[in-house]
């Protein structure tokens, strides 16, 4: 077997002109026969290959004579993550799971970039020789994840039997998931459902975007708890609401893509939304808002509700997790805008 960690690092690779009209991942194999074209074509996706100084996504995109083709490859992961004492917030476990309450900046899996101090990690150390191999050696008894900076309720399955059926409930969207959410401004309509296939954004791999034609169907439900900040004029448009989200599908970044798509994106979402100037401040309360709001460092965003059949007893299971202390503050400071 050769020794790929050799290959990690940055890769460069010069067209001729027999390489006229090859596809990308067909001439990045032949100079990298270590490598799989499955494994290329992830490395592509992930924006980590460029074409004449210009990151491609494309697979199929065409080289030309003279083109110079570079490729990151970060170091191999280890074959399967490793315990690590982390604490965890167990709300609920039995022989079948666990039921997590997630701190927001845990990383639910090791990859690129986060290698370990991982929830998988931390399971694995948890439940000793049980969990390896139960889903997958990468992702042991990972049936849903949260983002790195969501906080809230997340289930580990610990045997194969309720991996199987906790997989076929989010299949099936008979899973109950309800999120709370802080969002600038506050949707016209105080319930509604955004729909939009999800896929890779194609200028930006790292991100995900609501394309047409492309993508995965998702569905997100939400529902206006409270807006904070409508002024003295009722018609005003407020600075900032909570919502209720119900997710029916479960795509990468649901939440967060759909409601920067309808012009609401999450409080402190760097990737999928950016700080609104806000009105001059009056009042010691709207200076404090305004300046959280502003800098709130994840996005706002807390997986409250999870509930499920469970596998074997056959009863539903319905879990809540209280909002952290980061978010409630946000919530109470908005609140006061309100007062005078």
């Amino acid at each position: 077997m050769p020794d790929n960690s050799l290959l990690s690092g940055i890769r460069e690779f010069g067209a001729a002109e027999m390489h006229r009209g090859w596809r990308l991942d067909h001439f990045l194999a032949m100079n990298l026969p270590q490598l799989s074209r499955s494994r290329l074509q992830g490395l592509i996706a992930q924006g980590r290959v460029t074409l004449n100084g210009e990151t491609i996504g494309d697979p199929n995109k065409r080289v030309k004579p003279a083109d110079v083709v570079a490729i990151s490859i970060p170091p191999p992961q280890p074959a399967a993550p490793q315990p690590q004492n982390i604490p965890l917030a167990i709300r609920y476990e039995d022989s079948d799971l666990i039921v997590i309450d997630k701190p927001a900046g845990l990383v639910v899996h090791p990859a690129a970039g986060n290698l370990d101090g991982t929830l998988v990690n931390a399971v694995l150390a948890h439940c000793g020789d049980s969990l390896p191999g139960i889903g997958g050696v990468a992702r042991p008894g990972i049936v849903h994840r949260l983002d790195k900076d969501t906080s809230g309720l997340l289930v580990v399955a610990k045997n194969e039997r309720a991996m199987r059926s906790l997989a076929k409930q989010f299949a099936a969207h008979a899973v109950e998931r309800v999120y709370n959410a802080v969002v600038w401004g506050c949707p016209r309509s105080y319930e509604g459902v955004v729909e939009g296939n999800l896929g890779r954004n194609p200028f930006d791999r790292k991100r995900m975007a609501v394309l047409r034609g492309q993508g995965k169907p998702a569905r997100t439900h939400y529902r206006v708890l409270e807006k904070f900040g409508k002024g003295r004029d009722a018609a005003a448009q407020a600075f900032a609401a909570l919502l209720d989200c119900r997710l029916e599908t479960g795509r990468t970044h649901q939440i967060r893509v759909h409601l920067a798509h309808i012009g609401h994106p999450l409080i402190g979402d760097s990737t999928y939304g950016r700080s609104r100037q806000p009105p001059r401040a009056k009042t010691q309360a709207e200076a404090t808002a305004y300046g959280l709001a502003g800098n709130f460092p994840r996005q706002a965003l807390h997986a409250g509700v999870l509930g499920f059949v469970h596998p074997s007893q056959h009863a539903k299971l319905r879990f809540e997790s209280p909002w952290p202390e980061d978010f409630a503050r946000l919530v109470k400071v908005l609140r006061g805008l309100g007062e005078e």
